[in-house]
Order: C-alpha cells, then structure tokens, then sequence
C-alpha cells in the first residue's frame, strides 16, 4: 500500500447548476496518512486542486473500513472552445461530465 501513491481527494457526489456545470462535490480529502470527514468543495476550488496536480478520484467510502475508497475514475480538467471543463475518465464532454459520480 505504500509504494502506491494515494488519491489526494475521493469525489462521492456531485450537485450540477440548472446549467450542466458542476456548482460542488462532495469529497473526501487525504490528510497525511489518513482522510478528512466529507466535505462540500466548490468548482473553483476544485478546478484549482486539478490544475495543482492533485489526483482525485470518482468513488465511494468502504463501510466500516475507515480510508478505505473504492475508486472510480480520475477527474480532470480538459479545455473545451475556451472554457474549462470537469470531466471523469478519457470523458471528452462539451460541458461537466463526472460520470461514476451519484448527482446528490
């Protein structure tokens, strides 16, 4: 387990505006050797932990196994006609699109 570099962040929902474009997550971020409770993060903020080379994850927390994570795929963010967009996977969407991402 420690050779394998950690996910910085685990993304376990996500609220999209009336518009398509993510409006936050829900996620779970690494705290040194262990995970924060969940926590709501803005798009901004986490177009800005993407864009920092964090790595972040679509998935879900194992019950009753602590920082335990079934992962899904990595999140990213791809430029499309000007405009930054979240995306999951090899995903190539014209507007957010985390798909592996339960909408809450």
């Amino acid at each position: 387990m420690f050779g394998k570099k950690l996910p910085d962040g685990v993304v376990e929902g996500v609220r999209y505006e009336a518009s398509g474009q993510v409006e936050w997550v829900r996620m779970f971020q690494r705290r040194g050797a262990t995970y924060s409770d969940w926590m709501l993060v803005k798009r901004p903020a986490l177009i800005e932990m993407l864009k920092a080379d964090k790595r972040v994850f679509a998935g879900e927390r194992i019950e009753y196994e602590a920082s335990t994570f079934k992962l899904g795929p990595a999140l990213k963010v791809i430029e499309r006609g000007g405009k930054e967009v979240l995306v999951t996977g090899e995903n190539l969407a014209e507007k957010d699109r985390l798909d592996g991402v339960p909408v809450v």
